[in-house]
């Protein structure tokens, strides 16, 4: 979330290099989608594809219907469609019909939609450009840019947006070089280093803000988002010098990281008179209604 011109803007960065399941874009509808490194293709929400070329709304119904009528007709692509784990609306993970673009481009031809021949092109494109991106991980970020531009964000905003995934991603390769692991400990070393600055551990934070499922830092203002990414790389800059050789050095290097940030917090407290931490979030400010819960078919 940003302020730009008197305003507040809203974004998720869904799409990163770490990642291998992913939010792409289609004339602005949202298509869930999984790389699969090892196979080295997509896979597509099949309900998400037919929402976009159908207009329904209800399109697992009608994905039920043209199962039934697919099978009626002794076609086998529906019975080759399997099922993966899919982020939903209400932030939960459902299984979900999948299929690969092969798969996809003979779905289409069963489903009647003036957006099929756009639709097929979008899918090659995606898949090419995934393709492009493993041989050149720059080309990810250039497209990024590429794209937040052409929805109207400032480049300043971008910028410093990759700036923070940029920052999060050398201090958990520096915890890595630490021997810290993944999960459990990079989530305490987390809390530790938010609880420092902001006076609140990441739950609590997210309670405060009102969030559930939703990811803290798409939620965070500004000036919020700037000292957590200076809590951070004050971690990182201080574990590099002091070498810690455990975790539980690790945690005392991760409280001073963040005291760095509080220092600021507190100075920038005092000469505004406000506090910074603060309770709004991005459906407070945008008006964004909850997504209603369904299970994906």
């Amino acid at each position: 979330m940003i302020q730009e011109s008197g305003r507040w803007i809203y974004l998720k960065m869904e799409v990163t290099m770490s990642k291998k399941e992913a939010i792409q874009v289609f004339e602005d509808k949202q298509v869930r989608t999984l790389w699969d490194t090892e196979k080295e293709k997509w896979f597509v929400s099949v309900i998400d594809v037919i929402e976009i070329l159908t207009g329904s709304d209800r399109p697992r119904k009608y994905w039920s219907d043209l199962k039934a009528k697919l099978k009626k007709e002794g076609s086998e692509l529906s019975e080759k469609i399997g099922q993966l784990k899919l982020k939903s609306p209400d932030g939960k993970y459902y299984k979900t019909d999948v299929a690969d673009t092969e798969q996809l481009f003979r779905l289409i031809q069963s489903i009647p939609s003036p957006k099929a021949e756009p639709f097929k092109l979008w899918l090659a494109q995606v898949g090419s450009e995934r393709l492009d991106e493993m041989q050149d991980p720059e080309l990810s970020i250039d497209r990024a840019l590429e794209q937040y531009l052409k929805l109207g964000y400032s480049e300043n905003w971008i910028n410093q947006r990759l700036k923070s995934i940029e920052i999060r991603k050398e201090l958990t390769d520096e915890w890595k070089i630490r021997g810290i692991e993944e999960g459990q400990q990079f989530a305490t070393l987390t809390d530790i280093i938010t609880k420092a600055w902001s006076g609140k551990n990441t739950r609590e934070y997210k309670v405060f803000k009102g969030l559930k499922k939703e990811n803290l830092r798409d939620n965070m203002t500004n000036t919020e988002l700037i000292l957590n990414m200076l809590a951070e790389a004050s971690t990182k800059d201080i574990s590099v010098a002091v070498e810690p050789k455990n975790f539980k050095e690790s945690q005392k290097v991760a409280s001073q990281g963040g005291n760095v940030a509080k220092v600021a917090l507190k100075e920038l407290e005092s000469k505004t008179g406000k506090k910074v931490v603060s309770s709004l979030n991005a459906k407070k400010v945008l008006g964004i209604e909850k997504p209603k819960e369904k299970t994906d078919e």
